[in-house]
């Protein structure tokens, strides 16, 4: 069973104060009758009929804050929902968000659609947005997100203190959700791990017409490329970009899965890839995706200085959250040991929190180094990347 990490549920005490009404009104109306009696005795006709005038507004005005008061008690105990935007499509998910319904009574209302569309919806709506919560891959899109003005910073020491600090915006608007490693796979009948080292020594003559890799309009290239700037300057990154359109095995196309394929097809022999897609091939119902994931090893790049480039799926709090305080709980909750774990197994990602354990698989391919540059570097960064994408012929 998944199990919440830390609990935010504490209950809401629900003052129903309908049975006290009549009760108020007639201890009103006695106080003000008696002192109608005392002070207006001998009062003329017109001031006593002013006087019976406010009586009346008095008791309508107790009437209404009463009413008031039991209606927004009602509507606190009647808001057990949040509305999630979501990229991600994995029967997981389905099954991690139906858990915690069950564990919190709180109805998740589920919205899908591409990162691009939810972004352009939110901000469309703008303050009318159902949104509590997005999720969507590519730190790229969620710095996107925050740029766009669509989140707002989740205060919550739980998910502080889980996600590290480059895995999550520093103002808390989003949140690293799970991790994934952007890898070499290769052949494993014709290249040897002797023969790999970094993301830059793909461009060496010896990978010439042997590589494989997705075209620069994908968000995971075009990441890989804001790390490449930032960590080895514009100038040399753009000849890093310039030297891999010269080994190329073919023009770029397809998924990271088709890449993969198209090792075991002889097209090429190592490709640039997102872990969990490996893992996606490895437990596929399709014999041929399974051999294509057997055909390949990975490879851990740059472990001797920066680490292999990472990125995430995240998540962050909607701008006009409804239902701030479920969001805030429905988030403690996916970055929680058990559900991070579940994430790892059923979905082959590494988990963003330390405490959860990662898969067997995960483990099979050995422990690695990971860059550590501040994921928000990938969005920032993200313009100048697809310049330099454009500038090389980089399809």
């Amino acid at each position: 069973m998944l199990v919440l990490g830390q609990s935010r549920m504490g209950g809401h005490i629900i003052k129903n104060n309908l049975f006290l009404l009549p009760i108020s009104l007639f201890r009103l109306n006695i106080n003000l009758y008696f002192c109608s009696s005392l002070i207006f005795k001998n009062a003329s006709s017109m001031i006593k009929r002013i006087f019976y005038i406010l009586i009346a507004l008095a008791t309508v005005s107790c009437a209404n804050d009463k009413s008031n008061e039991t209606n927004t008690a009602t509507n606190s105990e009647e808001t057990k929902e949040l509305t999630l935007y979501t990229h991600r499509h994995y029967d997981t998910d389905k099954e991690i968000f139906s858990a915690f319904e069950e564990q919190t009574g709180i109805k998740i209302n589920v919205v899908k659609a591409s990162a691009d569309e939810l972004i352009q919806k939110m901000e469309t709506e703008g303050s009318q947005s159902p949104a509590d919560v997005l999720i969507t891959v590519d730190a790229g899109r969620l710095v996107r997100a925050k740029a766009k003005g669509i989140l707002q910073s989740a205060e919550s020491e739980v998910l502080q203190s889980t996600v590290p600090a480059y895995l999550k915006d520093a103002d808390n608007n989003w949140f690293g959700l799970t991790k994934r490693a952007r890898v070499i796979v290769y052949d494993k009948e014709k290249v040897s791990t002797e023969d790999l080292s970094t993301y830059e020594d793909l461009t060496n003559e010896k990978w010439n017409k042997k590589v494989l890799i997705r075209s620069s309009g994908n968000i995971y290239n075009q990441s890989l490329m804001a790390s490449l700037i930032a960590n080895l300057g514009p100038d040399n990154a753009k000849e890093w970009a310039a030297g891999m359109v010269n080994n190329f095995a073919r023009d770029p196309k397809g998924n990271d899965r088709d890449q993969v394929k198209a090792i075991l097809a002889g097209e090429g022999e190592v490709a640039i890839v997102n872990t969990y897609y490996l893992g996606k091939l490895l437990n596929s119902k399709d014999s041929m995706e399974v051999a294509a994931g057997q055909a390949v090893g990975v490879f851990f790049p740059n472990q001797e200085d920066r680490g292999a480039h990472i990125n995430v799926s995240g998540i962050g709090l909607a701008k006009y959250a409804p239902h701030k305080e479920n969001a805030i709980m429905f988030m403690e909750y996916l970055l929680s040991k058990d559900v991070q774990e579940r994430f790892a197994e059923a979905n082959y990602e590494y988990p963003v929190n330390p405490e959860a354990e990662q898969s067997d698989l995960l483990k099979s391919w050995g422990s690695f180094v990971e860059d550590k540059l501040p994921l928000n570097k990938l969005g920032e960064l993200n313009k100048e990347a697809v310049i330099k994408f454009d500038e090389v012929n980089w399809k």
